[in-house]
């Protein structure tokens, strides 16, 4: 037959205020009790354990080696207590981004950056990946939001409009154009222009547009995303046509943008799961960017 073991909370608590304070007055103040409570407490743990715990040398309770040894193994008991007793432990979560490179580059990481200046028990976990992958990672659970420029609905995945703009057109501070308010399809026949690859619907659109005005521009470059095209820019290799948002909140002060005269319009998205509702470090971030998204003369919130 097992016999089993009864434990006392506060027989434990009276051996340790005593072996940290020395006599039962002073333990007795500790724990707000009577020095006869103590000293029972401690008469009833040795009855229980059948060990001496303490022997009086010169008016002072002295701890033995099993008083020593009993106090170490009630060490996680008491630091078990503590915890429940302290502030709540924060646990740290994991924000699992994904965004296509003219998001992700500077200007998501400066946004990452403040927010979890703001929020230190969050992480971040940020992919750069192509828009249509962006879909696809959501689809799949491996991340908890996204953030595309393209307009690819999907069921499983909820497109939550973040910013609308217009096109604009982006040139090196002294091109000709610079004196422009506004630039006009026309304006580009016989122009170098960078254009976006054929991969992106964007492509189409505007050689749609330029078609309609019968403007042939002579397209020099090629990339696959608007960053690299407005640096090409940049460099002085020609002029191209591209969402604003969000280049312009860091190129502004090395390229000129001008309202580019057409029909058409982007929409920025958050990306999240459509199976149930964002957890509150989605909710969090995207509040975070919607409230720290500097203004620019060519977008506006959605």
């Amino acid at each position: 037959m097992v016999i089993k073991t009864t434990h006392s909370l506060a027989e434990y608590q009276a051996l340790r205020a005593l072996m940290e304070s020395g006599t039962t007055s002073k333990a007795a103040v500790r724990l707000g009790l009577s020095q006869s409570a103590v000293s029972r407490s401690i008469t009833s743990l040795e009855a229980r354990t059948g060990r001496l715990l303490f022997e009086r040398d010169g008016g002072r309770l002295r701890p033995t080696h099993e008083a020593a040894q009993m106090n170490r193994r009630l060490d996680p008991l008491f630091e078990a207590l503590d915890r429940i007793d302290g502030p709540p432990e924060v646990a740290q979560e994991t924000l699992r981004i994904i965004a296509p490179p003219t998001y992700a580059h500077r200007f998501l990481v400066h946004h990452i950056a403040t927010f979890l200046k703001t929020n230190p028990h969050f992480k971040v976990s940020l992919e750069v990946s192509p828009s249509e992958d962006v879909i696809r990672g959501i689809l799949e659970d491996r991340f908890d939001i996204g953030l595309t420029g393209v307009e690819l609905s999907r069921d499983g995945v909820k497109l939550i409009p973040y910013r609308t703009s217009g096109a604009v057109c982006a040139m090196a501070k002294d091109h000709p154009f610079a004196t422009h308010d506004t630039i006009r399809p026309e304006d580009l026949d016989s122009q170098p222009l960078i254009a976006l690859t054929h991969r992106h619907a964007r492509r189409a659109q505007l050689e749609r547009v330029l078609h309609g005005c019968r403007s042939t521009p002579n397209i020099v470059a090629e990339a696959s995303t608007s960053l690299a095209a407005v640096d090409l820019v940049k460099e002085g290799l020609g002029l191209a046509v591209v969402n604003p948002f969000p280049v312009v909140q860091y190129r502004a002060g090395e390229v000129d943008f001008k309202p580019f005269v057409s029909q058409i319009e982007y929409r920025s998205y958050f990306v999240t799961p459509d199976h149930g509702p964002a957890s509150s470090m989605t909710r969090a971030f995207t509040r975070h960017l919607r409230l720290h998204t500097a203004k620019d003369a060519f977008s506006q919130k959605a």
